[in-house]
């Protein structure tokens, strides 16, 4: 028997120590929404695969699958998505922990029928409030934890954007140091639905003179 897909993601942020280094373990994290990462070159995210800085340099796609029920009771929902590192520059002194590699709000389900089991891309009807960096471990610092968190934005009669000059928007190396997505979640009412990551070894270089 399958293991629950639920208890799958807990269990494997746990492994990582995403919970608590990213997710406190104070914070109450059902999972209900199954999401992968998919890269144009067709390198995929999943709860922890090792990937390479080339297989990730390229906005990916996101794809949903929903666990509870058909995605047509779910039409309107939204959500937002974040793809952070918690391991910078380095695991063991996490000074900037976390930088932001991208933030994008406005995603919702792909129009696919109630009863078919097919993941496709989802839609992204706002382009990126941070815009994607790819990973890009410093030599010599280990392995990096990079960390998807998938959002559901508030429903309301508008679309949820983040207010221009939020931190969010800051593209700059500088500005993406030191945020903490828990904050951010609980600034703008947002609910955390989901979570992936994957890992990056950092190159290792001799640095003997």
């Amino acid at each position: 028997m399958a293991a629950d897909p639920l208890s799958s993601i807990v269990t494997a942020l746990q492994r990582e120590q995403i919970i608590p280094d990213v997710i406190p373990s104070s914070h109450t994290f059902t999972p209900s929404v199954l999401f992968s990462i998919v890269y144009p070159n067709g390198a995929e995210v999943n709860l922890g695969n090792e990937l390479s800085v080339e297989d990730t340099q390229d906005e990916p796609e996101i794809r949903l699958a929903q666990l509870n029920g058909p995605w047509d009771d779910a039409a309107e929902t939204s959500y937002t998505l974040a793809m952070l590192d918690p391991d910078a520059p380095y695991r063991a002194d996490a000074q900037f922990r976390s930088f932001r590699h991208w933030v994008v709000t406005g995603i919702k389900a792909p129009a696919v029928t109630s009863n078919s089991a097919e993941a496709l891309n989802a839609l992204k009807t706002h382009s990126a409030t941070t815009p994607y960096r790819p990973p890009g471990p410093r030599p010599n610092s280990g392995i990096h934890r990079y960390t998807f968190l998938l959002f559901q934005e508030p429903a309301g009669p508008e679309p949820f954007i983040i207010p221009q000059g939020a931190p969010e928007y800051g593209a700059a190396l500088e500005e993406r140091r030191s945020w903490n997505p828990i904050t951010f979640a609980e600034t703008y009412d947002l609910k955390l639905v989901g979570a992936n990551y994957f890992l990056v070894r950092s190159a290792e270089v001799d640095t003997d003179e």
